[in-house]
């Protein structure tokens, strides 16, 4: 296969409400989308890099510069073979994980519809449903986390995940366990935390959460191991796995017991399945988290939820969770059990909404 050119475009969508996290509070997305033309058809992909360098140095403009200036020169007009072919044109450029994924996922996913195969089943997923949870951001009040909770419980949710920081932590999460003994429950820091503070987040032991993810900050294995033996809840791994090899190595230092597997975060699905088998040949059980994608990126993350060690429920979450109006047709719905069905169309498994993404533009370039 051949991609003949690439359209880059950034949108501009206003979540329902601010969504707020250790790293800040945000209420307007610019989701960067690359559109492959292959063979005389069109692929979407979609990046997950943020507007600012939090959560990662990578942000919506340094994946801009890096896919116009290194990755597309490296692949257009090319004849590729697999997907190994273009992590091999990738690999001179160190990092920028999220840069590659969004062409890696779309290319996978345009081998997935020459194969006349759903993108879960190219991908060897195994479910035709995907359980998920939902992800609730700091609020003002507990009151108003109590209510959140509530009103996504009622919604179906089966799995509730709150962000946590210092100052809104052991006594938010005290509150939901009095409110609500036995829902799933789990708690994301976002690196919010230091060693230092282990005997603080050991009061979190008597909560029976289902995980503690990413309290330390990203990339430090050797902290997160120390933590781990003083506190009984699972560490879950998130922005410190950024390969296969820092699964690998975390498993070997016992710095996790779980790990959130993000597509868009570590270069696509080729290295996500890799992440997949070290954690699975492990006995680590693995989980898909969210980056507020569209659609697109949905639809990456559910196919992939769809293999076998994807054993816990994820972020994938609804598209009404985030948007009043999603870009592809038709919108991911919750089901009852607390379920997003698997789509069965070729390739991406849904439909871009063109009208309404030219509607959102508010940048694009095409590459030829």
């Amino acid at each position: 296969m051949k991609i003949d050119a690439v359209e880059i475009r950034v949108l501009k969508m206003r979540l329902l409400a601010p969504f707020r996290t250790s790293f800040g509070v945000q209420q307007d997305r610019y989701p960067l989308l690359v559109r492959l033309e292959i063979d005389g058809r069109s692929q979407w992909g979609e990046c997950v890099a943020g507007e600012g360098p939090w959560y990662s140095y990578e942000t919506v403009e340094t994946a801009w510069q890096i896919l116009k200036g290194y990755l597309l020169p490296a692949v257009i007009g090319r004849e590729l073979s697999g997907v190994d072919a273009l992590e091999t044109l990738f690999a001179p450029v160190r990092g920028h994980h999220m840069a590659k994924a969004c062409l890696e996922m779309a290319f996978t996913a345009a081998l997935a519809e020459h194969a006349r195969k759903p993108l879960a089943k190219f991908l060897g997923g195994v479910r035709d449903r995907v359980e998920t949870g939902v992800s609730i951001g700091i609020q003002a009040t507990t009151d108003e986390l109590l209510e959140s909770i509530a009103a996504r419980l009622a919604e179906g949710y089966r799995r509730i995940k709150v962000k946590i920081e210092p100052g809104w932590d052991v006594q938010a999460i005290e509150a939901i366990r009095e409110r609500y003994p036995e829902i799933t429950l789990m708690a994301d820091a976002n690196s919010a935390y230091e060693l230092d503070d282990a005997a603080h987040l050991a009061q979190l032991d008597r909560f029976r959460l289902l995980m503690l993810e990413q309290p330390l900050p990203a990339g430090d294995l050797v902290d997160h191991a120390a933590l781990q033996r003083q506190i009984r809840t699972p560490i879950c791994l998130d922005e410190s796995i950024e390969s296969a090899r820092d699964a690998r190595q975390a498993l070997q230092l016992g710095a996790c017991q779980v790990i959130n597997i993000k597509p868009g975060r570590v270069g696509g699905f080729a290295e996500s399945r890799r992440i997949h088998d070290i954690a699975a040949n492990g006995g680590v059980p693995v989980w898909c988290g969210g980056m507020l994608e569209t659609g697109i990126g949905r639809a990456c993350n559910v196919a992939l939820a769809t293999l076998p060690n994807f054993r816990l429920p994820g972020d994938i979450s609804a598209s009404d969770r985030y948007w009043a109006q999603d870009i592809v047709e038709p919108p991911f719905v919750l089901h009852k059990g607390g379920t997003i069905a698997v789509p069965t169309r070729w390739g991406l498994g849904v439909r871009v909404n063109v009208e309404l993404v030219d509607r959102l533009t508010v940048r694009r370039e095409m590459v030829r």
